[in-house]
């Protein structure tokens, strides 16, 4: 069995998709500890031909706490979303696929939801819906192990072992964190992905790599998206 592991990003980019969709079980983390200045609550779209931030506002609370523990701010459901949501049309208005694409945006920040990681993982599978991905999602807290208290790789060694994976497979970026031969003890196969570029029009502007998924999916039809999620090569 084929596993993949991530934090949880909202409206990540089409690499975290890419994972998502070759293998057969998806662990979110959730019971880990919240990280500033990362992707969790925030994502980049392109406006007026550069990158710019969307950020999900969080409460004031301890830097400690899980990502289940943390909450969005009272703001946010009164006055954010609609800036939010004015932004990305703003931005978007003019792309190929608003009309199609920008009632399910508005569905996902009208969620109802007011902790952080109900918030996104709802978020991420509507995404994984439109995406037509089947792979199984699992909540790391619902695993019969107790995370918090591994470390690093053994933490995801932990994971593989608690759900019976023989595989598990990381973005790229994981290649100097990770040992094949401490996989191997365990009996785990560890590959590694790296998406290839990814390229497509964006207005008549210069293009901007590894945005959100919100503008693949403006630029690009659900058939043209799913043969993007297979442009990927292995790395053993």
């Amino acid at each position: 069995m084929k596993l993949g592991i991530m934090q949880p990003y909202f409206c990540p980019y089409i690499g975290y998709w890419q994972l998502m969709k070759i293998v057969d079980v998806f662990v979110v983390y959730d019971n880990i500890e919240y990280t500033k200045k990362g992707w969790i609550n925030r994502n980049r779209i392109l406006i007026d031909g550069k990158d710019e931030y969307i950020s999900l506002s969080l409460k004031k609370d301890s830097d400690y706490l899980n990502v289940n523990e943390r909450f969005l701010s009272e703001q946010f459901h009164l006055k954010e979303i609609r800036k939010i949501t004015n932004k990305i049309t703003e931005a978007y208005r003019k792309a190929p696929m608003f009309n199609e694409i920008m009632p399910m945006i508005e569905k996902i920040l009208l969620c109802h939801h007011k902790n952080l990681f109900d918030y996104i993982y709802n978020s991420l599978l509507t995404w994984k819906d439109f995406l037509n991905i089947n792979t199984k999602i699992i909540k790391s807290s619902s695993l019969s192990i107790d995370i918090e208290k591994y470390k690093g790789q053994d933490k995801v060694i932990a994971i593989c072992k608690s759900l019976n994976a023989d595989q598990y497979i990381n973005p790229i970026g994981g290649l100097e964190l990770y040992s094949v031969e401490r996989f191997k003890e365990h009996n785990i196969k560890l590959n590694f992905i790296k998406s290839k570029d990814i390229i497509y029009q964006q207005f008549k502007n210069i293009f901007v790599p590894w945005l959100s998924i919100i503008d693949v999916a403006m630029f690009n039809d659900k058939e043209t998206i799913y043969e993007m999620l297979n442009n990927f090569e292995y790395h053993f």
